[in-house]
């Protein structure tokens, strides 16, 4: 019974293999609400890593381009920390291989294929989830403080996007602050009228970053920037980020503690699921369940969606990971920008590595094993070092 349970919940599912059903991981059953009883998958720790892997693509089956990738992820997080390379850019080379070049990424962004949203670039085709929040910004926000702040300075933001109509895209110092209440809070953004004001007019739909200057935003007029597509109704586009979520991770909390940027919980969607070992429920994609893993080695991003909740990464994976750069270089374990190992569907390491394009080198400090590793794990991690270093224009010093 528990197989048949399965069988209907996969079978049909896009991007599902009917064939792989007779693999899937066993299940008990709850009685939902309409009263039909719903699979609730049971999976060992190594399936719910496999499950975890396979949905970030990163399996020895390549993705075919960079928007494919893009949108089954449906993000990619911008930091400008380059040690190695930017983390964009390694996601990227993570995923797509020696093909993958940096104009890549630069010519979907001039395209508008991709859309920079709050540090993270998304699917052009995905703000239609997201412009009726963006409509819905006043109404939801009032009273706040920062609602309140934005009213004071109302004069401000229309002088903003005055300016922007006028002149076309331009760094925010180029954008006057004639804020008469200053934006105060204890970090980076204290009395950084016109930069807060420009997150608020994004917050609202208003203005959009339009490219990069440099290091610096462009900012322009969102009706310039982003694409026409109508916006989907604001459950309905909850439910859908909530889908495509899951999608991307395979395996989330229905529920969890508010996360930067980006959530890492998924509602109703999918399917309920118990790992062995780990407590409480979580949701599981069934197009994953049962489907086989071809392994490879995987150098990833600190900024990598595998990696990006610390509490789940622990749970399933048995992986700390701490990003330690900002922290002074006596009290580092594994180094100022170290790259998480994946090997199959297992984290067995740390690469402490920097590139040095003056002296041609990637530079290998160390590599921080888990565990003892065996000869074809140290080989292979071997290779996709020599690898990350040709993509590079570098050769291996250790």
């Amino acid at each position: 019974m528990a197989e048949t349970v399965i069988a209907a919940a996969t079978v049909g599912h896009p991007g599902f293999p009917a064939a792989a059903t007779g693999a899937s991981p066993t299940a008990g059953s709850a009685v939902g609400a309409q009263g039909y009883r719903a699979a609730v998958h049971e999976l060992s720790r190594q399936e719910a890593r496999r499950i975890a892997v396979d949905a970030q693509w990163l399996g020895a089956d390549r993705p075919a381009d960079l928007l494919a990738f893009v949108r089954r992820a449906t993000l990619l997080q911008l930091d400008p920390t380059s040690a190695i390379a930017p983390s964009a850019d390694l996601v990227l080379w993570s995923r797509l291989g020696s093909g993958y070049r940096r104009e890549d990424l630069s010519g979907a962004l001039a395209r508008r294929d991709l859309i920079e949203l709050d540090a993270l670039l998304r699917p052009a085709e995905d703000l239609a989830l997201y412009t009726a929040a963006m409509a819905g910004w006043a109404e939801r926000n009032e009273g706040s403080a920062v609602a309140r702040w934005a009213q004071a300075n109302e004069a401000c933001a229309n002088d903003i996007l005055a300016r922007l109509r006028d002149h076309g895209a331009m760094v925010s110092r180029q954008l006057p602050d004639t804020c008469v209440v200053p934006w105060s809070s204890t970090g980076w953004t204290n009395n950084r009228n016109v930069t807060q004001m420009l997150e608020v007019l994004v917050a609202r739909g208003l203005v959009a970053v339009a490219g990069r200057s440099g290091k610096e935003r462009l900012w322009d007029l969102a009706l310039r920037v982003y694409p026409d597509v109508p916006a989907v109704p604001a459950e309905e586009a909850s439910r859908r980020r909530d889908a495509r979520r899951l999608r991307s991770l395979g395996l989330a909390r229905a529920r969890a503690a508010k996360h930067p940027m980006e959530p890492v919980h998924v509602g109703a969607a999918g399917e309920e699921a118990v790992v062995d070992g780990v407590p409480g429920t979580w949701r599981v994609d069934p197009a994953y369940l049962g489907g086989p893993l071809q392994p490879r080695v995987a150098l990833l991003s600190p900024f990598d969606r595998l990696l990006h909740d610390r509490k789940r990464l622990e749970q399933l994976f048995s992986f700390t990971y701490v990003l330690e750069m900002y922290k002074p270089a006596a009290a580092r374990r594994w180094g100022y920008y170290a790259l998480p190992i994946l090997y199959g569907a297992d984290l067995v390491g740390k690469l402490d590595a920097a590139a040095k394009h003056d002296e041609g080198v990637l530079a290998v400090n160390a590599v921080h094993w888990e565990g003892e590793p065996s000869a074809a794990v140290r080989s292979a991690v071997d290779e996709e070092i020599e690898a990350l270093a040709t993509w590079l224009g570098l050769t291996v010093r250790r």
